[in-house]
């Protein structure tokens, strides 16, 4: 299940409500990051469990898309 409603395809960056996207058949994924709270109780455990900071977890990271009009 999706984190979000809406979706943004991987391929052709269109968006949509699916988990495939109807105008190149491509992945969707979510398109707005979800909610943050600095009070968040389980933060602490969900990093230990990710183990956040490892050189496994920053290589995990994903970078900023490189536009081709810039």
């Amino acid at each position: 299940m999706a984190r979000t409603r809406l979706q943004r395809c991987i391929e052709c960056r269109e968006f949509g409500l699916g988990e495939k996207c109807k105008t190149c058949g491509g992945k969707m994924e979510s398109a707005a990051s979800l909610k943050f709270s600095p009070e968040d109780p389980q933060g602490s455990r969900r990093r230990k469990r990710q183990d956040a900071g490892s050189d496994k977890w920053v290589k995990s990271l994903p970078t900023p898309r490189k536009d081709d009009a810039a």
